[in-house]
């Protein structure tokens, strides 16, 4: 059984507030498909850093905090994932893997990431090394000169 972290609850909550202000527990154990007692506890560590308002029977709400921390995950998943269809990924696979790396990243890996990302999108032109990597996967052949 794969163990869910608590970056996984603020996303979550981040989504569901959404709809309401104010997130039931049962919302959060439906949507992460675990059992409601597990959600109370983690909102109960989530309040003590500070990250989420929490009432019982009436549900919890990010602080400022908890955004920026939400905001902070989906900015990361985003630059993970562009840089797996840079690769040639699929989507689907890409926002799959993205979910799981995110969570396991340090803050200096994605920051770099995300400046590589946004170099090579704000590129003139597609780098031919790109073009060279994605013909190597597919024939397993380097086909690239030595300046490119």
């Amino acid at each position: 059984m794969r163990r869910i972290t608590k970056e996984e609850y603020i996303e979550t909550i981040f989504a569901l507030q959404k709809d309401s202000v104010k997130v039931q527990t049962g919302q959060i154990a439906q949507r992460m498909d675990v059992k409601p007692p597990s959600v109370t506890e983690m909102l109960g560590k989530l309040q003590d850093e500070g990250l989420v308002n929490y009432e019982p029977y009436i549900g919890a709400e990010l602080t400022s905090k908890g955004e920026k921390l939400a905001r902070e995950l989906l900015e990361t998943h985003k630059v993970i994932s562009d840089f797996l269809e840079i690769l040639g990924i699929d989507k689907d696979v890409a926002e799959h893997d993205a979910c799981i790396i995110e969570h396991h990243m340090s803050r200096e890996s994605a920051q770099r990431l995300k400046m590589f990302v946004e170099f090579i999108q704000t590129a003139p032109k597609d780098p031919k090394w790109i073009e060279n990597f994605l013909m190597y996967c597919e024939t397993g052949k380097r086909e690239c000169r030595p300046e490119d």
